[in-house]
C-alpha cells in the first residue's frame, strides 16, 4: 500500500475533497479493473470519457478518484482529485508507483512512421549480444533480457510502461529501447519517463484516421522531442523533410544521420544483395544482413545511438555485422522451386515504395516481379488508393487482397484500392478477397527466379474480421506455397 499523496507528488493538483490522507493498493483507468483499494483516474478517451464512470466504480469499493472535474453527486467516503489532465497525471503517478523506474534505466525511444520496430528491436539485440542487460518495448514483442513478453501494442499504457520498466530494473537491465508512437505521445502515454536519447526516422501518409491533418501527426511527433531533457540525445533523420522540424525546439543535444548529406552519422551503400549489403559509415566499412536503402538509413540510426550511448566504436561495428532484419521486415522466404519469396510489414504509400524499390535496385528485371498487398479496415482510408498506386508502379503484377478487415466490408477496401491503378496498369492487377488464395496465386503465376513479395501484415500471425481475429501467417502461407510448388 502507498499513500496517495506520494503517488501524486509529481502531479499538478488543483483541488482536494476529503481525506487527503488515503492508502492505495494500485492505479487504474479502465473501471473494469479498478478494484477495492484503488485509485480511479477518469480519462477522457477517443471513444469513451472515464468521467462517466465514477459512480461505478465508487459503488466497487473505490475511495480515491483523480479527475479534470467533479461528479455532480460526491460520495461522503470518497477523496477526490482534481487535476489539469488525467491522463498526463497517470503517466507521472504510475512512474512514481513504481519506483521511477525510467530513471534507473538509459531509455531510448524511436518514433516515426516506419522503421521504428527494425530500430528498437536491433538496438535491443545489438546491446544485448554484446552482453549488457537490457529491455525492449515493441509492436511485435517485450523482452526483458531473454525474457519474451507478448505485446498488444506498439506503445502500452501508462500504467503497462512502467511495470514493464520497472521489472527490467528488477532484472538489472541497464537499456531499455521502446517505440513510441503519434498516439502515445497525444494521449500522454509516455508522461512521467525520463529518456537519455530520441530517434526520429521520418514522417508519411499513415494514422489521419486518428490525427486528422498530417501537421497534427507531425507535431505529435515533435512532442516528443520537445519534451526531451538537456542531458538527453535527439537523433533525426535529415533524409526526412521534416527531421530538422523535430530538433526545433528540443532541449537536447542535436545529432543527424544521413545517406545523402553531411551529418554526424552519414552513410554510404556500396553494393546491395538479397542477402545483404557493403556500406560505409562515417569512412568505416562495414557489411551487414539488412537490405535496402531503408534499412541502410535504419542502420545509421542505430550506428549514431549505440555510439551516443558511449558502445566503443569496433564492439559496434562487429555486433552491426551480426545483426539480422526484425520479424516479418524483409524476411526472406526460402523455397526448393527457386522462387524469391519475401514478406514485409510495409502497410503505408512510402514503406511500399521502399521495400519494391529496393527489389528494384537488386533485381535484373529478367525475373517476374508479383506483389501481394491489401490495406486495413477501421484505419486510414485516404492512404488505400496511394498503396495500390505506389505497389502497381513498381511490380510486374499486382494482387490485392485482404488485409486486417475488421469491421469493414474487404470487397469494398480492395475497391478502394483497386481506384488508384491507373488505365495503364489495370491489366497488371488481380483482386483475390481470400488472403490465402491471394499468396497461392501468385505462387501459381511464378517460375523459377521470379520474385513474391507479400506486404503488409509482416510478424502479425493473424487475421480480424469482423472482430474474431484467425492465425494467419504470411511466412507460413508463402512458405507452404512455394514449397508445395
Amino acid at each position: 500500500m502507498r499513500k496517495i499523496n506520494d503517488i501524486l507528488k509529481q502531479c499538478a493538483v488543483i483541488e482536494v475533497i476529503g481525506d487527503n490522507d488515503r492508502l492505495v493498493s494500485g492505479l487504474a483507468f479502465d473501471s473494469r479493473k479498478c478494484t477495492d483499494g484503488m485509485a480511479f483516474f477518469a480519462i477522457r478517451g477517443t471513444q469513451v470519457d472515464g468521467h462517466d464512470f465514477i459512480d461505478k466504480v465508487v459503488e466497487q469499493g473505490t475511495k480515491v478518484i483523480v479527475c479534470e472535474h467533479i461528479p455532480s453527486v460526491m460520495a461522503d467516503d470518497v477523496t477526490y482529485y482534481v487535476v489539469d489532465d488525467t491522463a498526463k497525471s497517470l503517466g507521472y503517478a504510475a512512474s512514481e508507483f513504481y519506483g521511477r523506474p525510467s530513471e534507473k534505466l538509459r531509455l531510448v525511444g524511436v518514433t516515426g512512421t516506419n522503421g521504428k520496430t527494425t530500430i528498437a528491436t536491433l538496438l535491443y539485440r545489438l546491446f544485448f549480444n554484446a552482453g549488457y542487460p537490457c529491455g525492449l518495448l515493441s509492436t511485435i514483442e517485450n523482452r526483458i533480457n531473454d525474457i519474451v513478453i507478448p505485446s498488444t501494442h506498439t506503445t502500452g499504457d501508462q500504467l503497462q510502461i512502467n511495470e514493464m520498466l520497472s521489472r527490467m530494473v528488477e532484472a538489472g537491465c541497464e537499456y531499455a529501447f521502446m517505440e513510441v508512437s503519434s498516439h502515445a505521445v497525444d494521449q500522454d502515454r509516455i508522461a512521467g519517463l525520463r529518456f537519455e536519447g530520441g530517434i526520429f526516422t521520418n514522417l508519411t501518409h499513415d494514422h489521419l484516421d486518428y490525427h486528422k491533418t498530417v501537421a497534427a501527426y507531425r507535431d505529435a511527433k515533435k512532442k516528443f522531442f520537445d519534451n526531451l531533457p538537456a542531458k538527453a540525445f535527439a537523433l533525426t533523420n535529415l533524409d526526412d523533410k521534416n527531421g530538422m522540424v523535430m530538433l526545433q525546439n528540443t532541449k537536447a543535444m542535436k545529432k543527424t544521420y544521413s545517406l545523402r548529406t553531411d551529418a554526424d552519422f552519414k552513410g554510404i551503400v556500396m553494393e546491395s544483395y538479397f542477402d545483404g549489403m557493403e556500406m560505409k559509415v562515417n569512412g568505416r566499412n562495414i557489411s551487414t544482413l539488412l537490405v535496402g536503402r531503408f534499412n541502410a538509413s535504419n542502420l545509421l540510426a542505430i550506428y549514431g545511438a549505440a555510439s551516443l550511448l558511449g558502445m566503443d566504436d569496433d564492439d559496434l561495428l562487429k555486433e552491426i555485422s551480426r545483426l539480422q532484419s526484425a520479424s516479418g521486415r524483409f524476411q526472406m522466404v526460402h523455397s526448393k522451386s527457386g522462387v524469391v519469396g519475401i514478406v514485409d510489414y510495409a502497410h503505408t504509400p512510402d514503406a511500399l515504395k521502399n521495400v519494391l524499390d529496393t527489389i528494384n535496385d537488386i533485381r535484373t528485371h529478367n525475373e517476374t516481379l508479383i506483389t501481394v498487398a491489401g490495406a486495413g479496415g477501421n484505419r486510414d482510408a485516404a492512404k488505400r488508393p496511394e498503396m495500390a498506386e505506389a505497389a502497381v508502379t513498381r511490380s510486374d503484377r499486382l494482387i490485392i487482397t485482404s488485409d486486417n478487415p475488421r469491421n469493414e466490408d474487404p470487397d469494398e477496401i480492395i475497391r478502394q484500392m483497386r481506384s488508384g491503378v491507373g488505365g495503364e496498369h489495370y491489366n497488371k492487377v488481380l483482386c483475390i478477397t481470400d488472403r490465402r488464395e491471394a499468396i497461392r496465386t501468385a505462387v501459381a503465376l511464378s517460375k523459377k527466379g521470379d520474385i513474391i513479395l507479400v506486404a503488409g501484415k509482416g510478424h502479425e500471425n493473424y487475421q480480424e474480421i469482423k472482430g474474431v481475429k484467425y492465425h494467419f501467417d504470411d511466412v507460413e502461407e508463402l512458405s507452404k506455397a512455394l514449397n508445395e510448388k
